[in-house]
């Protein structure tokens, strides 16, 4: 799976309308157009092998573009974070691992829709996915962390999947 599939899969379970969805980037930081917009949310995955491909019909997602959506999308969803100092929004360290955008994903979309530990539970076993509390304590952990697991495509999808079964009924 990857970033465009993953903003696809999003857009879709939180049913994101395109103009929010550039919201959601500029809270981010990022300044993009409704036509950008559109050629993210196509998946270059998705041709054919033997289909004539325009490089300039779709836009290839990469972790910082898809972290700057999360991180608006926490925004859009609960509003600015309001702090006593005046201090500047610390930059985020790059991921070590590009597996770990899934479990970026996790922490920001549970932290974007106010989700408890067992809401992603419920969301997990609305979709089959036996999961236990551990487990997805370790995909919530920071990464570097002992206890740290890796949230593979598989939890990712099913999770997006869940979400979509969640909110979209």
């Amino acid at each position: 799976m990857n970033n465009n599939d993953r903003l696809i899969r999003l857009r879709y379970a939180l049913d994101i309308k395109e103009n929010d969805m550039i919201e959601m980037f500029k809270l981010g930081g990022i300044q993009v157009t409704k036509e950008e917009v559109k050629k993210m949310l196509v998946n270059p995955d998705k041709f054919e092998e033997d289909e004539e491909v325009d490089p300039d019909s779709h836009i290839i997602v990469d972790n910082t573009v898809l972290i700057s959506f999360l991180n608006g999308l926490i925004t859009f969803k609960r509003g600015k974070k309001d702090s006593g100092k005046n201090d500047s929004l610390k930059a985020e360290e790059p991921l070590k691992n590009s597996l770990s955008i899934n479990n970026e994903m996790l922490k920001k979309v549970k932290i974007a829709l106010s989700l408890t530990s067992d809401d992603l539970l419920d969301i997990f076993y609305d979709v089959d996915v036996d999961i236990s509390k551990s487990e997805l304590s370790a995909l919530l952990r920071k990464e570097g962390h002992r206890n740290y697991k890796v949230c593979l495509d598989r939890y990712a999808r099913n999770f997006l999947k869940g979400l979509a079964l969640h909110f979209r009924d």
